[in-house]
């Protein structure tokens, strides 16, 4: 038989996983388990005591649990057993209403009227109504004068009113100083003379400009200027520029 022939025939190649356990196997006899077969086994055991300690929480939780129905069966019969009670006793009697006794009216006092002149002119059946309007009318009356009396403290607001005048020469030889001095002059109650100024109008002629402050009541526009044209060496014509009521 020849080389080829026998390699043919020859079968250990393809039973060599047989070999491998049978190698596998005599090894783990004479030294032991390996370590993935512990680390298994041990992965086991561990799962193993997870499930016994979770068994044994619930057998805990179920004893517990059966307690609180106990508990809770024993409260529903006390409820039971109290709403019985209640069910066979008998309702309270009405308590009789007692009827209040009718008040009698105390009697009036007579009054004795005597028979004579003097006693009927002395009864006056309407004269506490008029005392009372009389009081009224008394009590309003004072209310109105303390009112009126208190306004009357109180200071009235006064109107004035600020006014610029325009107070021009005849021309440009006109003395503005003297002319200044105959309008601020013109002096009556309620009256305030201000600033001034002059302002150039043309040709060499000014024309004074003063500002004035003035009640309102009392002083009028058409009486400065009947009072200030009175100066008629000096003023030509007065004018009203600016009125602002303050």
């Amino acid at each position: 038989m020849s080389g080829v022939q026998c390699l043919a025939t020859e079968k250990i190649w393809f039973d060599k996983h047989r070999y491998d356990e049978a190698e596998k196997c005599f090894y783990e006899g004479v030294n032991g388990p390996s370590t993935q077969q512990q680390q298994s086994s041990s992965h086991a055991g561990g799962d193993h005591q997870e499930l016994v300690s979770r068994m044994k929480s619930l057998e805990v939780e179920n004893q517990t649990l059966h307690k609180v129905v106990e508990d809770m069966r024993a409260v529903l019969q006390k409820l039971e057993l109290r709403v019985a009670v209640l069910e066979k006793s008998p309702a309270p009697a009405a308590i009789p209403c007692v009827k209040a006794a009718p008040v009698q009216a105390a009697p009036a006092q007579q009054v004795k009227v005597e028979n004579g002149d003097d006693d009927d002119d002395d009864i006056d059946l309407f004269g506490s109504d008029e005392e009372e309007d009389e009081e009224a009318a008394r009590l309003k009356q004072e209310r109105l004068d303390a009112y009126a009396a208190k306004k009357a403290k109180k200071p009235a607001l006064i109107a004035k009113s600020s006014i610029l005048l325009d107070v021009k020469p005849w021309d440009d030889e006109t003395d503005m100083v003297k002319l200044e001095e105959c309008v601020r002059s013109v002096q009556m109650d309620g009256l305030l003379w201000g600033a001034s100024k002059l302002v150039p109008v043309g040709y060499g002629i000014k024309k004074l400009q003063i500002n004035c402050v003035v009640e309102d009541d009392k002083v009028g526009t058409d009486i400065l200027e009947e009072e200030i044209t009175k100066f008629e060496d000096f003023v030509q014509s007065v004018d009203v520029a600016a009125f602002n009521k303050i």
